[in-house]
């Protein structure tokens, strides 16, 4: 009875855990998007520099970064070799530098709910990159359920009040900069046994983002901040959206070391309803009858690829314990038949 009730504790505990762990990412993930769209949108803060944005970020998490690896100790560094750096790293630091800065610039041509609906698109993405470079296999059914999310979001599209060209393309290119970066992970880094936690991945990939977003920085922003003579910096907005954005890092890890990235795509879809409904009554942003339709044609299909995740994750388990089981078994099988009692009973007789 003790045995059994300390097992459902230990259950219940895990469950509140990872539930609190999805309301903390959630939480955070949905204050960094509004963070920064009041920070962009040139009618709130009206400040719409976004490599700057990015690069403020990119020096802050690098320096908390150096400090928890370097000085205090907390993280230990992963070995690399220059040649897996030179590699691995940079091409992945290059593609987080230009999702990073092509989503932030969205947000000042979009509505917060039409670029969550946009976001929609990234399983299509990720698929079709890894079918592209070989790490998926192509089946029918998955690509019709891509199609089904990509006619959802062109729906969604199509009914979008605020529709701007310029910003649509800006969020594909950063969804399409986003799944590669996942994809290069998995081949670069995931194949070669390296993990990087949020904390070695700043240290290692934040200080490379900085380099790659100086040249556009200084071609493109960097003259319009020169003549605007009215700007100076807000410590406490760029330092707590700073904070926030460096604190989301760390939740990413928690929620994917603690549960699953299974958990974190299901709490993307909530994030993603929430944000759409605070853009809709809070930021008064237009959200018509057709965006709604064709992001929920969009939602079914995102929540069927979970779905066929969660069939693959399941699958791949029921085969580790059928493995260990079979091991188990011809370990026993050992124990009886090898060079013990079973040769001696037939020796005597």
């Amino acid at each position: 009875m003790g045995k059994g009730g300390s097992l459902n504790e230990s259950v219940v505990k895990k469950i509140m855990l990872s539930y609190a762990y999805v309301g903390i990412w959630i939480f955070l993930s949905f204050t960094v998007i509004v963070y920064n769209k009041y920070i962009l949108d040139k009618k709130m803060f009206n400040w719409p520099f976004p490599i700057s944005l990015t690069m403020i970020h990119m020096i802050f998490c690098s320096s908390i970064a150096f400090l928890l690896v370097r000085v205090f100790k907390f993280v230990e560094p992963v070995t690399m070799s220059r040649d897996l750096y030179m590699s691995s790293v940079l091409p992945i630091g290059a593609l987080y530098s230009l999702s990073l800065w092509f989503s932030n610039s969205a947000y000042i041509y979009l509505s917060v709910s039409f670029i969550q609906m946009l976001k929609a698109l990234m399983p299509v993405a990720v698929y079709s990159i890894g079918v592209a470079l070989k790490k998926e296999t192509f089946k029918t059914n998955s690509m019709i359920n891509m199609l089904s999310i990509s006619f959802g979001v062109a729906i969604a599209a199509y009914g979008e009040a605020r529709f701007d060209s310029w910003g649509v393309i800006l969020q594909l290119g950063a969804v399409a900069f986003e799944a590669t970066r996942l994809v290069m992970i998995q081949i670069l880094l995931t194949s070669k046994g390296i993990t990087l936690n949020p904390i070695t991945s700043l240290y290692y990939v934040a200080p490379c983002c900085l380099v790659f977003l100086f040249v556009p920085w200084v071609l493109v922003e960097l003259p319009v901040l020169r003549e605007s003579s009215s700007f100076h910096l807000d410590w406490v907005i760029f330092g707590t959206n700073s904070i926030c954005a460096f604190a989301l890092n760390l939740a990413v890890f928690l929620l994917v070391g603690k549960t699953s990235a299974l958990t974190m795509n299901v709490a993307g879809v909530v994030k993603d309803w929430l944000l759409i409904a605070f853009s809709w009554h809070v930021i008064k942003d237009t959200v018509t009858p057709i965006n709604l339709i064709g992001y929920g044609v969009a939602f079914l299909g995102v929540t069927y690829y979970n779905y066929l995740k969660y069939q693959a994750l399941m699958a791949k388990e029921a085969q580790k314990k059928a493995q260990s089981t079979d091991e188990e078994s011809g370990k026993l099988l050992e124990e009886i038949d090898g060079p013990g009692s079973g040769k001696k009973i037939d020796s005597e007789a």
